[in-house]
């Protein structure tokens, strides 16, 4: 079959981001059985060696630069206009600012001469590149990472909304925009089933297919020993609204608690760009922040436990799928452990649960303290990936909704 997948951020290499890393693993399953034509658009930090390792996975690449703002567009002018903008057009601001009509072009052109007999957008915010009408002459496929509605009523309700006035505003016009682009493809694809949930709500009568995402168990291997001691650590990308609120939260309310019961306790929080925000929590201390590293893997097999505290962002986690499949026992939120069976009724214990900070610091101490639950958790955590969480299996899963 010959797959046009969109892809507004540049998916290579497969570590810069989930993303990316979802992105990326999918056009690889694609890449071996069909014929890909990918288009893309290119940061200013992504290298022409970047571009020519993804050229490889690839029958065609064709990638277009990253719009740049305008002077008009910075400001508080901008800001009405682009509310403005979305308040007749019905396209949020996130999307438009994206948009290439370059891109737009390339795209008609190649529905109109008939070159593709499907389409992929992946990530949501590709979805402005499809015509409602091309669904009647081929397979027009959406990946949705999350709900853009249901992210940000949830940072509402949990007050970790950075600018709520506007959020209350937008809230309304997301349900809107994300019912009518809904509505628009042949096939949706989330990653849990309470996105499923979520989505359905939009288009009630849509064929709807929940594929988690995977992991590289070649990048990610299973911890040869458990190395004890009280080191604890967060991974992902520090400039991420979820992340931050995830990493500030623990620090400030939960970690402080944690070194009075254990003064040699370490907190590392390993992932690229990090903002001020959680720059300034490297001065606490045991906190170490560590910017981009060589090898994420690195950093969870020293740990004694992974924490994913998330408040907000919906979706399956990667950071939670590899630190099971690293072997690093883990704590975390019903937010961080979203789409897992990791505990309940004739479910193996694969993970401990917590919310509020008292939660987080029973459930840490009892993992200090317990080598033998740790053992428990690396286990059965480790068979769980192996068998549901590959990216073998969530491609065999993606290219049966884009065939049809």
């Amino acid at each position: 079959m010959k797959i046009l997948m969109l892809s507004s951020t540049f998916p290579y290499p497969p570590t810069r981001g989930g993303t990316q890393v979802r992105t990326f693993n999918l056009l690889k399953y694609l890449s071996g059985r069909h014929s890909i034509t990918m288009i893309t658009q290119r940061s200013t930090d992504v290298t022409d060696s970047e571009v020519d390792g993804l050229r490889e996975w690839v029958d065609e690449l064709v990638v277009f630069p990253r719009p740049k703002a305008s002077d008009e567009q910075k400001g508080i002018l901008g800001k009405v206009q682009r509310f403005g903008t979305f308040l007749q057009q019905g396209t949020p601001p996130s999307v438009l600012h994206l948009y290439s009509p370059e891109i737009q072009q390339w795209v008609d052109e190649a529905v109109e001469a008939g070159k593709f007999e499907a389409i992929t957008c992946e990530h949501s915010v590709n979805e402005i590149y499809v015509r409602p009408e091309w669904r009647e002459q081929l397979r027009t496929v959406i990946n949705i990472h999350s709900s853009v509605y249901a992210t940000c009523r949830s940072e509402l309700e949990m007050g970790t909304t950075e600018k709520r006035l506007r959020d209350q505003l937008n809230l309304p016009l997301l349900f809107r925009y994300e019912e009518r682009y809904c509505s628009k493809f042949s096939h949706l694809v989330v990653t849990t089933p309470e996105d499923r949930r979520q989505i359905a709500a939009f288009n009630p009568e849509g064929q709807i297919t929940v594929i988690p995402n995977g992991v590289d168990l070649a990048m990610f291997p299973k911890r040869i020993s458990d190395p004890g001691g009280h080191r604890l650590v967060f991974v992902g990308a520090m400039d991420n609204r979820p992340n931050i609120d995830s990493v500030r939260f623990f620090s400030l309310e939960v970690f402080p608690e944690i070194r009075e019961r254990y003064p040699d306790a370490t907190l590392e929080l390993v992932g690229s760009r990090p903002v001020q925000e959680v720059l300034e929590l490297g001065e606490r201390p045991g906190i170490n922040v560590t910017g981009r590293v060589p090898s994420m893997v690195d950093y969870l097999h020293k740990a004694t436990i992974c924490v994913v505290p998330m408040r907000t962002g919906f979706g399956i986690k990667n950071k939670t799928l590899e630190a099971m499949a690293a072997g690093v026992p883990v704590v975390g939120s019903d937010r961080g452990l979203e789409g897992l069976a990791v505990d309940g009724p004739d479910v193996p214990l694969r993970a401990l649960r917590a919310n509020q900070p008292a939660e987080y610091v029973y459930a840490i101490s009892r993992l200090f303290e317990d080598r033998p639950l740790r053992k428990q958790l690396s286990e059965n955590a480790r068979s769980l990936i192996e068998k549901k969480y590959t990216w073998e299996r969530a491609g065999e899963l993606y290219e049966q909704a884009v065939v049809g």
